[in-house]
């Protein structure tokens, strides 16, 4: 049997179509699946630099939490570039020379912002900083993989807070260069896009994270 060849028109139609599923389906992995991400600030060195692209998984945070040092995609609360906490009172006022008040919450509504941060609080865990480190529920934390504070400086040393239920406190590995819980609050779950698993550019830092 032979093939009737296809008119001109007909290749057009069908590279046309062609064109548009996979556009379709490129869209549909970015919106339910797998999302780029580039790195806008250095909040997250040494781990990640300004201008690297990440890929976060966007499906996995709807099965299942986040865990402790996941580095998450989300929405900050509204009122994060000013430091506002939805708890009147507290936030970014200074106990004393070494300490600042915690925001046990975030205000009510969420930015429209993407922030990248790490996951070092559960709800139910008892977060406090000290000269940038974390310590989780009385036990001072090692993480190797942060840029230090410089010491004594006030921004690094926090009061303790219970993270509420269906929240997480999100911390940069950059620690004396980050905006993060420590001055709004944790994020609820809902929040939160998903998990950065893997960097793709540039090619010198290919790999899983």
């Amino acid at each position: 049997m032979r093939l009737k060849p296809k008119s001109k028109a007909g290749s057009f139609v069908e590279l046309v179509v062609i064109v548009a599923v996979a556009l379709g389906m490129a869209l549909l992995i970015q919106a339910v699946l797998v999302k780029p991400y580039r790195i806008p600030s250095g909040s997250m060195e040494p781990t990640l630099a300004v201008g690297q692209r990440v890929l976060v998984n966007r499906l996995g945070e709807r099965f299942s939490p986040p865990d402790r040092g996941d580095i998450a995609v989300f929405h900050p609360p509204k009122g994060a570039d000013t430091s506002e906490c939805g708890v009147p009172g507290e936030g970014p006022f200074y106990d004393g020379p070494l300490s600042r008040r915690p925001c046990s919450r975030p205000t009510r509504e969420r930015s429209d912002q993407n922030f990248i941060k790490r996951v070092v609080g559960l709800p139910g865990d008892r977060i406090a900083v000290r000269e940038g480190h974390v310590v989780r529920d009385g036990v001072l934390q090692r993480e190797s993989y942060i840029r230090p504070c410089a010491p004594g400086a006030p921004e690094c040393n926090l009061g303790a807070i219970t993270v509420p239920p269906g929240h997480y406190f999100m911390m940069g590995d950059n620690r004396g260069q980050s905006d993060d819980s420590r001055f709004w609050g944790p994020v609820p779950k809902g929040w939160i896009i998903g998990s950065a698993f893997a960097t793709y550019w540039p090619p010198d830092r290919l790999g899983l994270l």
